[in-house]
């Protein structure tokens, strides 16, 4: 009796220490359900911008060599500069102010350097004696950039692609100092409390989000990756 006591001590010991946020969790189940939404909600809106942004740009730069080095400058300034002055900034702009619009604006700028980069270097990845066979087979510019460069460039573009959805999901947590309501608000009040479980509820659900759009986003580049460029 007294090494199963031991035992249940050191697990209940355990649990309050380690694992007292799954009982938060459960706790606040209806406002985790609502901060993961917006959290996940928000990412997604600011990828899907992004995409559209970004990719043109590195497509853009990979075509005209001396807009390169000024996107990169560019870019490289926007991702030094600290998440909550950038959310800082975009809150002075009239018409944008607390809320939503303003995080996401600032995040797409932070996602410009990984994206518009890996675009760049996986469209100038691909070698010139394969762009000279498709020209020799009568394939225009647009063909080229569309049926060979890019289907190439996919591996290394996918690449920045899932480092800026990993990224831009862990930064999203600060935004709620802008009045968004998501993950970052469990961090934020934690700390405010000195609450571990509260902290650590939202520190795991930020990570589970990540890894869940990075598993996708995994799956989806397989998919439609070329089978000889595939890593097995």
């Amino acid at each position: 009796m007294v090494f199963f006591s031991a035992i249940l001590q050191w697990f209940t010991n355990f649990y309050d220490k380690n694992l007292g946020f799954i009982a938060f969790i459960i706790r606040r189940w209806e406002q985790v359900v609502e901060y993961t939404y917006n959290h996940f909600t928000l990412v997604i809106t600011v990828m899907f911008f992004s995409l559209i942004l970004w990719i043109s740009v590195g497509l853009l730069i990979s075509r005209y060599e001396k807009l390169a080095n000024t996107a990169f400058g560019i870019g490289n300034i926007l991702f030094v500069i600290p998440s909550i002055s950038l959310f800082g900034i975009f809150i002075t702009i009239p018409m944008l102010g607390l809320g939503r619009t303003s995080a996401a604006l600032a995040l797409i700028l932070y996602a410009m350097m990984p994206m518009v980069r890996n675009v760049y270097r996986g469209i100038k990845s691909v070698e010139w004696p394969v762009i000279e066979a498709g020209r020799g087979m009568g394939m225009s510019a647009k063909q080229i950039l569309f049926q060979i460069q890019i289907p190439i460039a996919w591996p290394i573009i996918f690449a920045g692609i899932r480092v800026t959805v990993v990224m831009i999901t862990g930064i999203a947590t600060v935004a709620t100092f802008i009045g968004e309501r998501n993950l970052g608000r469990f961090i934020h009040h934690g700390i405010a409390r000195e609450s571990a479980d509260m902290i650590i509820a939202g520190a795991v659900i930020v990570s589970v989000i990540a890894i869940l759009l990075d598993y996708i986003l995994g799956k989806i580049e397989y998919k439609i990756t070329s089978p000889g460029l595939k890593r097995e």
